[in-house]
């Protein structure tokens, strides 16, 4: 068997739920002489950066036509190691490798009928615990209100989350102000002022005063806070019992996180925007993380992601996925979290009950009752509708040439 093609993707679904408009999934599909399919997904659906994944796929599909899809090691090795940029790394090169390498786990397991789980050592994990993530910007499938003020907001988004079946939640609520449209002045750095303490405790004081002594509450900072703000806000949420502090410094400076760490009694937290073995190897060796959060279509793909979980399991560390894309980037967390040992929690963003989302693809997964099934379809179980294939911006790379369609 040998690749002959790959195509990239823009899948058109809407805006997911956001109010900004910024959303925008890559979608990559690698084609064989055998007729086998397999589907991936570079992570920069959100955000800023999503063209510049689109074209670095386009130049790493050039690398690996004509090779043996089956060799998944291979081939990460060949594009990290001979295209100059592999090995330099960063945001947009490790979202097309992962891209790329989702896709041909998916294929391999369609070649042997096989799960993605079951290639790579079988469930350890079903029934997976999940969680209500970013519940500052309201939660379910259709929503009008998408920024939260008030503490009584904070209260009722809560109610509505368990009511749904969660006993976990994630929420930022330091991110929108304490004004009524979210904006104006409010300084997060540096030493801060009472009144963002007090509201951001409020907020958090209501969702646990709602949610009971037993609903794990995740904070979430997006790494907006620096070292000493993050630090002011841990100590005063001390008496809430956090499940854990999710990036609540940069998300490349191990000392930093050390320093919170240190500091704050709560687990700290953080991954999406870390890469490869190289990248969290210091966040690993110092201790400055509790909780990694890998993100499969940024990190280097399920092979990276199998070594970095495996890797983060000897310094004791848990794994959540880090999961903000479209129905291919879930498909694919449900498959490692299946295997991993040191599996603590699955991420359903609010962005995934976005219903134009959901529509992209053949199979609608939903957690019931906050929890999921691992689906035993081969592959990662998972690929676009035809419908969506048909309405994607598309680009076909082959050995002889490239085509826009």
């Amino acid at each position: 068997m040998k690749i002959v093609s790959v195509d990239v993707m823009q899948m058109p679904s809407g805006n997911a739920g956001s109010s900004r408009g910024d959303w925008s999934p890559v979608i990559v599909r690698v084609n064989t002489d055998e007729g086998i399919s397999g589907f991936g997904e570079v992570g920069l659906a959100y955000g800023k950066g999503w063209r510049a994944g689109f074209g670095m796929v386009q130049d790493f599909a050039e690398v690996i036509i004509g090779e043996d899809p089956l060799a998944i090691e291979k081939i990460w090795e060949t594009i990290f190691r001979k295209t100059f940029w592999g090995m330099g790394g960063g945001t947009v090169v490790n979202a097309a490798i992962s891209g790329i390498d989702i896709a041909l786990w998916d294929l391999k397991g369609k070649a042997f009928n096989m799960p993605v789980w079951q290639l790579m050592g079988g469930k350890t994990n079903d029934d997976l615990r999940t969680y209500a993530s970013q519940l500052q910007f309201n939660w379910g499938p259709k929503i009008d209100k998408q920024v939260l003020i008030t503490p009584e907001d904070y209260a009722e988004v809560t109610r509505v989350a368990m009511a749904d079946g969660y006993d976990s939640i994630k929420v930022d609520p330091i991110i929108f102000s304490d004004r009524p449209d979210g904006k104006g002045p409010w300084k997060i750095t540096g030493p801060l002022e009472n009144r963002v303490i007090r509201t951001v405790y409020d907020r958090m004081a209501a969702m646990r005063e709602a949610g009971g002594p037993d609903l794990d509450i995740i904070l979430e900072h997006h790494a907006n806070t620096d070292t000493i703000s993050a630090i002011q806000i841990g100590q005063a949420l001390e008496d809430l019992r956090i499940f854990y502090y999710e990036e609540p410094c940069h998300p490349l400076n191990s000392r930093s996180m050390l320093e919170i760490k240190k500091a704050v009694k709560m687990p700290i937290a953080a991954g999406e925007r870390i890469y490869t073995r190289w990248g969290y190897r210091p966040f690993l060796e110092d201790r400055s993380i509790d909780v990694i959060q890998p993100d499969l279509c940024l990190c280097g793909g399920l092979t990276e992601a199998k070594k970095i979980c495996d890797m983060a399991n000897t310094y004791d560390c848990a794994v959540q996925i880090h999961v903000c894309g479209s129905p291919i980037s879930k498909a694919a967390a449900l498959q490692i979290e299946a295997v991993i040992p040191n599996f603590i929690i699955h991420e359903h963003h609010q962005r995934a009950l976005n219903p134009e989302s959901r529509a992209t693809c053949l199979y609608d997964y939903q957690p019931v009752n906050g929890k999921y099934k691992v689906p035993d379809l081969p592959g990662i179980g998972q690929e676009p509708t035809p419908e969506t294939i048909e309405k994607c911006m598309k680009v076909t790379v082959t050995r002889s040439k490239k085509y826009m369609s």
